[in-house]
């Protein structure tokens, strides 16, 4: 599948007032949205290079849909390095058929996923066979960053890392480096606890504890132990 379906991309964490976390991701989403009042919308949301740390926001209903890496520019129709660390309305994109599809949705509570899930897969499909091909070569490229070089991943693919880097920076909207050292940080992220750092560096592909607090508090704003006791930095109004 090209896609993942999830509820709600924003975590809450167990700091003061009840603080959500939008974790550093290098995927890119779509997330449709309803709020108590009753109004409705489709979100871009680029890969996000940084954690922002948001005060709650009341919504009755988010749903969001997650593109595999390499899926995101054949089914977009743009260079996802437009869409790094922003949020875009569907309609930016997408035109008049991203409202159509906001309307469908709010009129299938229950079914908003499925309906949008299916509009991707048709964009992909409907992609030109190029683009599909730089998908499948990315999404390759993708799964062996984390545990290998960028050189022995473009030897494996049978391209030229320069080449590698071009391609996977428009079509994942990070370089293959960044993109490692995100997919590192959220593996911590996933497996934190209240202590075992050490170990955790070495599980997670660091050199050391030191390295991984550095890369860590880099991407995150606060070190793993600060995270993990919920001492956040102070939240701000998600504007979008």
């Amino acid at each position: 599948m090209s896609v993942w379906v999830e509820e709600n991309s924003e975590t809450a964490a167990d700091g003061e007032g009840g603080v959500h976390v939008r974790e550093p991701d290098p995927a890119t989403m779509l997330a449709f949205r309803t709020t108590l009042e009753g109004r409705s919308d489709l979100m871009v949301l680029g890969p996000r290079t940084r954690a922002t740390y948001l005060a709650p926001k009341e919504l009755s209903r988010c749903v969001t849909v997650r593109l595999r890496p390499g899926r995101a520019r054949a089914a977009l129709g743009v260079p996802v390095t437009e869409l790094v660390d922003r949020i875009v309305p569907l309609r930016e994109l997408w035109g008049p058929a991203a409202d159509r599809l906001a309307e469908e949705a709010a009129a299938a509570p229950g079914g908003e996923a499925d309906l949008i899930e299916t509009a991707l897969l048709d964009r992909l499909a409907a992609a030109a066979p190029s683009d599909l091909s730089q998908a499948a070569l990315l999404h390759a490229a993708a799964d062996r960053l984390p545990f290998s070089r960028v050189p022995d991943v473009a030897r494996d693919l049978g391209i030229s890392e320069r080449h590698l880097r071009t391609l996977f920076t428009s079509g994942v909207g990070v370089p293959p480096k960044r993109f490692a050292r995100l997919d590192r940080v959220r593996g911590v992220l996933a497996r934190a606890t209240t202590g075992g750092w050490a170990a955790l560096a070495a599980d997670a592909g660091y050199y050391d504890q030191s390295h991984l607090t550095a890369e860590f508090r880099s991407v995150m704003g606060v070190s793993p132990a600060a995270f993990v006791a919920g001492e956040l930095p102070a939240a701000i109004t998600c504007s979008a």
